[in-house]
């Protein structure tokens, strides 16, 4: 895997099913004190059925927050009683940004923002999970293209300010950013 020091932010992409959220469960796995942050709301039956497999996946000890759209303050929060906070994930945390702004995307600029600013300033170290949606076809719909965007602008920023990038396909971990150790 790697290398997770204090204070580190790595952002984990990958496509649906490309084994991402696995990967930082086992990023996760050797710290004693984490907090997993959920952007999901259990909307419907099949969500709350992955919710509640996703759960199984985690250890007791581990904290869980639900949050779907304040993770700026949850970090700034969350921070000090952590070694580790995993945001999972970026896509639903854009879905709902966009729900709640109702096309104003100057709102969710503020707080993308503010998250920004609250990774650059953890004293944990922070992962994050997103999808990559930028390789594939181009949404029929203007709200599928306004998600895509702002989907596409979230991990570009998260990004810039990440010390590691780690890429997901078929469940095997490519480094963009930073340092990774694949084990075999």
């Amino acid at each position: 895997m790697q290398e997770m020091g204090r204070g580190t932010v790595t952002l984990v992409l990958g496509g649906v099913r490309s084994g991402k959220s696995r990967y930082a469960l086992e990023l996760a796995r050797p710290l004693q004190r984490v907090a997993f942050i959920a952007t999901a709301r259990a909307s419907d039956g099949e969500m709350q059925e992955k919710i509640r497999r996703h759960k199984l996946e985690r250890p007791e000890s581990w904290k869980t927050i639900e949050e779907p759209l304040e993770l700026a303050r949850v970090v700034e929060e969350q921070a000090a009683q952590f070694d580790l906070l995993l945001i999972d994930c970026l896509t639903i945390f854009a879905a709902n940004l966009l729900d709640v702004a109702e096309g104003d995307l100057l709102n969710a600029a503020a707080r993308l923002d503010r998250l920004l600013d609250a990774l650059r300033a953890s004293s944990a170290s922070v992962v994050l999970v997103s999808n990559e949606v930028g390789s594939g076809v181009v949404p029929a719909y203007p709200a599928g293209r306004r998600y895509r965007d702002l989907l596409g602008e979230i991990n570009q920023r998260v990004a810039a300010v990440a010390d590691n990038v780690v890429l997901l396909v078929a469940g095997l971990p490519l480094a963009l950013k930073g340092r990774i150790e694949v084990q075999q």
